[in-house]
């Protein structure tokens, strides 16, 4: 599940997607149907990015994205607009270990709502691309072992160094001029 770049901004409702930034925050682009783009100044809009969020738990903070797996395979997944109880049955069930103190009914319509716009879009299905460093350096070593070996043979022209003409230094004045007139001793 890949949900980098997908931000819920506060006061807004649904996902948006950050295009691009600016020098006063964020140009967003919403989920919905209607594709519409929003301005978020960064001093006046608070932005959460998906896959950054985590829900409490009582040993650790489960991920949202860990959360999302789950209600993949869940059975079924009520609508936002049920009642709590129903909610809390299906929070059990995908974030078995959450706190039921600290995760509010409101959170858990805001995850269901999210899932719900998330779950028939390509990014939701698409695996996070990520490569190992090692593997990174690995693989510029093979393609350079792979390359035969060129010798360049250099001439005596290209190997010694070309002589700089050395120009004469500025004269220098004989006596400094002075901008102000000494002080008599006294």
């Amino acid at each position: 599940m890949n949900l980098q770049g997908i931000v819920a901004v506060s006061g807004k409702p649904g996902l948006w997607r950050a295009l691009t930034q600016n020098k006063t925050g964020f140009i967003l682009e919403s989920l919905d149907a209607q594709k519409t783009k929003l301005i978020a100044n960064l001093s006046t809009a608070k932005l959460a990015a998906l896959d950054e969020i985590t829900i409490f738990g009582f040993d650790d903070d489960i991920r949202l994205t860990d959360v999302f797996e789950r209600m993949k395979t869940a059975k079924s997944i009520t609508d936002a607009k049920d009642d709590t109880k129903k909610l809390r049955e299906l929070f059990r069930e995908v974030a078995p270990d959450h706190d039921e103190e600290k995760v509010y009914a409101s959170d858990m319509k805001k995850i269901v709502t999210w899932f719900h716009i998330l779950k028939d879009m390509p990014i939701f299905n698409e695996e996070v691309k990520t490569e190992a460093p090692a593997e990174a350096e690995a693989a510029p070593a093979a393609t350079e072992e792979a390359k035969p070996a060129v010798k360049v043979k250099k001439t005596p022209a290209a190997a010694a160094p070309k002589a700089v003409a050395k120009q004469p230094a500025p004269k220098a004045s004989a006596k400094p001029k002075l901008t102000a007139k000494p002080r008599r001793a006294e």
